[in-house]
């Protein structure tokens, strides 16, 4: 909490020309080329929750694949399970998607999948996995007001079934990832 002297023209924090600490000729620095390559890589990293062996492996299947490599890289991480789950609303997170195939709540075309990295591909039917007729009540409370984002044009989705399709592989220009994949290939590049 502010002291009463705050509150006047004379406040010491209000009158600070400099940035905190001791060093007061210290100046802020442009971050490097590579600097900014890296906390590219992280925010992707970071936002489809994997790890850094994972994610290499990933650019290096992009790399192979013809095509741009970082529209290749951004399709890779967006047709995996967990973040197809999340990108039809039945988590409200990529963790949440990530734990609930992790214990087995989904079906690929009919068969049972607990694998999050697992790529879709077109065609491919997600479903929840019903015990007996009766929609679960943990079901039921995870897809109250579906959808609670856009879904994207890849993807449909019905919600009286509760179900989802994978249409056609996802398309980069449409996808709203905010990841400069530009910076990344310039990382894994050197």
């Amino acid at each position: 909490m502010k002291g009463e002297r705050c509150y006047t023209p004379r406040c010491a924090i209000e009158r600070r020309r400099r940035a905190p600490g001791e060093g007061t000729n210290q100046r802020r620095r442009r971050s490097s080329d590579w600097a900014l390559q890296q906390k590219e890589k992280q925010k992707a990293r970071f936002s489809y929750g994997i790890l850094e062996r994972q994610f290499r492996k990933y650019f290096e299947m992009a790399r192979i694949r013809p095509g741009v490599t970082g529209d290749n890289l951004i399709q890779y991480l967006e047709r995996r399970l967990d973040n197809t789950i999340y990108r039809l609303s039945f988590a409200d997170s990529r963790r949440q998607a990530r734990q609930l195939v992790n214990h087995g709540h989904f079906l690929v075309n009919g068969s049972r999948m607990d694998i999050p990295s697992y790529l879709v591909k077109q065609d491919d039917v997600i479903t929840w996995k019903h015990i007996g007729d009766s929609v679960p009540e943990y079901i039921q409370g995870i897809t109250d007001g579906i959808p609670k984002r856009p879904i994207p044009e890849w993807l449909t989705l019905d919600v009286g079934n509760l179900t989802g399709q994978v249409t056609t592989l996802p398309d980069v220009a449409s996808s709203s990832t905010g990841i400069d994949v530009r910076l990344i290939v310039e990382f894994y590049s050197k």
